[in-house]
This record gives C-alpha cells, sequence and structure tokens, in this order.
C-alpha cells in the first residue's frame, strides 16, 4: 500500500504544476495597419496579417492563447514586441488577430491571456 501511495506522489506534484498556469484577464488593443514592415523589439519584420502581439513582460517566442470575452472566439498568437510599462493594455496584437477576434470596429476589448508554448524568433 505504501509503495503504490509513493508512487502517486510524483504523479500529484507534476498535475499541480500544469494546473497553476497563470492566466490573466484585461484590455487588448491592436497596431494599425500602417506598422508594416517595421522592425519589432525582437527583431521580426511586422506584417499586418501575422498572428503575433506585443506585451510587456512575456519572453519573445512564447505563444500565447487569447480568448475574447465579448464573443468567445480564440486564437494563438506569437510574441515578438514589447509593450511600453506604462500602457494600460495588458496585450496588442497585430491586425490580422484583430479581424479574426472580430473586434476591428471596437478598437479594444476584454481578453484572456494563457501562456501556452515558446518557439523561437526568427529574424
Amino acid at each position: 500500500m505504501l509503495k503504490k501511495f509513493l508512487l502517486f506522489i510524483p504523479l500529484l506534484t507534476l498535475l499541480s504544476f500544469k494546473s497553476s498556469e497563470k492566466i490573466y484577464t484585461g484590455t487588448a488593443s491592436y497596431y494599425g495597419q500602417h506598422w508594416t514592415g517595421r522592425l519589432t523589439s525582437s527583431g521580426e519584420r511586422f506584417h499586418k496579417d501575422s498572428l503575433t502581439a506585443a506585451h510587456k513582460y512575456f519572453k519573445f517566442g512564447t505563444i500565447v492563447k487569447v480568448t475574447n470575452l465579448h464573443n468567445d472566439s480564440v486564437r494563438y498568437v506569437k510574441i515578438n514586441d514589447r509593450l511600453p510599462k506604462s500602457s494600460k493594455f495588458v496585450i496588442d496584437l497585430s491586425y490580422g488577430t484583430a479581424e479574426e477576434l472580430n473586434f476591428i470596429r471596437r478598437g479594444v476589448i476584454k481578453v484572456t491571456l494563457e501562456p501556452v508554448d515558446t518557439v523561437p524568433i526568427k529574424k
């Protein structure tokens, strides 16, 4: 019985780490189309149709699940730029992502952010 219990403890530990992922809530905005072609903070070129975003603290290359709380649409974006620390927004999305989340006309929306994975940045 003790052996079974001792084998169960590591499994509980792994499950507790996975379920403790942080989910952030806040207001999102989007980059205007005129930013296309400019370099982002990570060194990548911005393109209005890419599924990318700017965040204050997430590491470049972090994949984030973004959920529009107004209509429950979801998109996954890669962080490749920085927001100023003084920004009132939690994330700044590309124009293409804003189109897919259906908030171009609104300009800003309430969202949840859930970091999912990290990929390398290609310059």
